[in-house]
């Protein structure tokens, strides 16, 4: 921490738990707001991570803590990417420095880290469901905890968070969702309005004159209940006009807001007139996504997530030039020739243009692109509608997202057999956003589906390749490619098609055949040349495709006798699990075949280049592996 830092946390550095905000009052707090926005940025600016979120519910944060009584009652943070205020004052302040680094605390809520972490996050949209699973258990155990779910930053674009309201709203349970609103433009005159009559009409005072006046008018013989019926639809239509709770008033929750998220005094108010109202209530806060840095509030999107940067501008690091441009990059490029050779194709991400090199074809195909939000099912189906009238449409998500749609991706796309080309980015170990983002499942559970073929690039030439390979296709295809920079390989001017179903022998070798896929072909050749020094002569085959299977694996692994496997992803079901059974298949019991990839449990945070060498996916492990198996003999130590 620098002496910069120890001279403005005074306050901060007093609070270890939330029982220690409520002996402060607003004007402390207040200074507590800002003196974790400068830890959290001072922070972030080492390690990266998710600052705008973050900065955005400060003051949220501390309101919910100083009224609520966490841990007993829960806390639950959509995403919780915006969860970094919460674990600067529930004991992980002294541990905060080590955000998201490999042995540190995790950039979202954990429950194996703090029992203040209510639900483990990651994902988008699954507070209001998770806190309405924890809701109805308080009902059956005969507890009174309030249960509250923050939501916002666009999960809310996503229908899993509305099949939630509908059942909160249905059931009645006793749930608080704060809708932490950092976009939606209402006027500050209807927003301060607004917030005065919900805080007002929320107060147990009023309530309470409310429900003597509603018994006596209910009394009433003969036209009590009528005149109630009156004075409760002039109560709805008065509230329901000057706000926009109108939606969620029809899921039967209970609408207060909007309200300032940056006035502790308002939000403290309002949670604890909130606190003592039954059944289903949504708080809807204003707040300022990146609040407390300029950068971050003129930039919310480029902030959201980021890596680290200079404070006092802004600006990435310095460091090394990159040896050459990420596959995200080549993917945009290859989209923005593609788009203009075929006005068939056309584009669709889920809230993620940006992350996945889709900003320009957007710029200048804003006809053929579109962004569905966080609806990832919403994209897949989409995405078959207009494949069903011609188009050529390309989903473009993150591998870890695409798992949200397996459904429809069964469903709508490859039963149909429509072709619909996925563009699967940050496939295999993505690094400190950790085990809820690294695209370990892919190959396995893409490859059973019949009609789908599957491929991974070994560098970003043949990405290039691979997607005008897959627009050519009558049917689905799944490009998987991983994040990061490419291997440099010189991109081709034009575009050609690679057969399908045929890999490529990169170097000959009679005592071992290593069978690499995508990101892993890199390393296996640099395996195969420590592999010659050692007198192993080991030939690389870049299989291209997990579906359909390159066949002529079987005669080469016949030849040689031993065969390893080598993919980034999980074992089960992998990659490596195909080739076991194509060798299986062709009788070829005699093959001795191993292989490498990803461990059975979910790998932690950390740098990606790390993670891979303890699972010993890099050259050096790759070449360990397969003396010690060939051989007998073991290269760890020097022999």
């Amino acid at each position: 921490m620098s002496e910069n830092q120890k001279e403005t946390t005074k306050r901060l550095k007093d609070v270890h738990s939330p029982a220690d905000l409520k002996r402060l009052p607003i004007k402390a707090l207040e200074e507590l707001a800002q003196e974790i926005r400068r830890t959290i940025i001072e922070t972030v600016s080492r390690t990266g991570g998710h600052l705008a979120p973050s900065l955005g519910v400060v003051e949220l944060t501390l309101a919910l803590h100083y009224v609520f009584d966490a841990p007993r009652d829960k806390i639950i943070w959509d995403v919780g990417h915006q969860s970094y205020a919460h674990k600067l004052i529930t004991g992980r302040r002294e541990q905060f420095h080590t955000l998201r680094t490999l042995g540190g605390i995790s950039g979202f809520p954990k429950r194996a880290e703090s029992p203040y972490d209510t639900f483990d996050t990651g994902h988008s949209s699954t507070s209001i469901s998770a806190g309405l699973g924890i809701a109805t258990a308080f009902k059956i155990y005969g507890k009174r905890n309030k249960v509250i779910a923050v939501i916002g930053d666009g999960s809310m674009t996503a229908g899993m968070a509305f099949e939630g309201l509908n059942q909160a709203g249905h059931t009645e349970r006793d749930l608080i969702v704060v809708l932490n609103d950092n976009d939606m433009s209402i006027s500050p005159n209807v927003g301060a309005f607004s917030s005065f009559l919900s805080r007002k009409m929320t107060g147990r005072r009023f309530v309470g004159v409310k429900k003597d006046l509603e018994r006596f008018i209910g009394s009433l013989p003969g036209v009590g209940e009528s005149v109630l019926n009156l004075v409760r639809k002039s109560e709805d239509s008065f509230m329901t006009f000057f706000t926009p709770g109108m939606l969620f008033e029809a899921f039967k929750f209970k609408y207060i807001g909007p309200i300032n998220g940056h006035r502790l005094d308002r939000l403290i108010e309002t949670f604890e007139n909130t606190k003592h109202l039954d059944g289903p209530v949504l708080v809807h806060a204003l707040t300022v996504k990146g609040k407390g840095y300029e950068p971050a509030e003129k930039d919310p999107c480029h902030y959201h997530g980021v890596g680290c940067f200079e404070i006092a501008t802004g600006t990435p690091s310095s460091g090394a030039a990159k040896p050459a441009p990420t596959y995200t990059e080549v993917f945009g490029r290859a989209m923005m020739d593609l788009g203009a050779r075929d006005e068939r194709l056309f584009a669709i991400t889920a809230a993620m243009p940006e992350g996945t090199g889709l900003v320009e074809f957007a710029e200048k195909y804003p006809e053929r692109f579109m962004d569905v939000g966080i609806a990832e099912q919403h994209a897949v189906t989409f995405a078959a509608g207009l494949a069903t009238e011609g188009l050529r449409p390309v989903v473009a998500v993150y591998s870890t997202f695409l798992q949200r749609a397996y459904d429809q991706i069964i469903h709508d796309v490859c039963l149909p057999n429509l072709p619909v080309t996925f563009a699967i980015d940050r496939g295999g170990l993505v690094g400190e956003d950790g085990p809820t983002h690294h695209g370990m499942f892919d190959l396995g559970y893409l490859r059973m589906l019949p009609n789908m073929t599957v491929m991974a690039p070994k560098d970003e030439n043949e990405l290039w390749h691979m997607l005008y390979t897959a627009l050519e296709q009558p049917g689905p295809v799944a490009v998987r490619y991983p994040r990061g920079v490419g291997t440099g390989a010189p991109i081709e001017a034009d575009f050609h098609r690679i057969d399908i179903g045929r890999g490529e022998l990169l170097k000959e070798g009679k005592d071992l055949l290593i069978v690499a896929i995508g990101s892993m072909v890199a390393p296996s050749m640099a395996a195969a040349r420590l592999l010659q020094e050692k007198g192993v002569a080991a030939g690389v085959f870049n299989a291209r495709f997990v579906k359909p299977l390159d066949e002529r694996i079987a005669q080469l692994a016949e030849d040689c006798g031993h065969v390893l496997v080598v993919e980034e992803n999980a074992l089960q079901g992998g990659f490596g699990s195909a080739v076991l059974e194509l060798l299986s298949d062709k009788g070829l019991d005699g093959v001795r075949i191993k292989r490498m990839g990803l461990p059975d449990r979910f790998v932690e945070h950390g740098p990606a280049a790390v993670l891979r060498e303890r699972c010993g996916l890099f050259a050096e492990g790759i070449a360990g592996e397969a003396l010690e198996w060939r051989t007998g003999k073991s290269d760890r130590s020097g022999e």
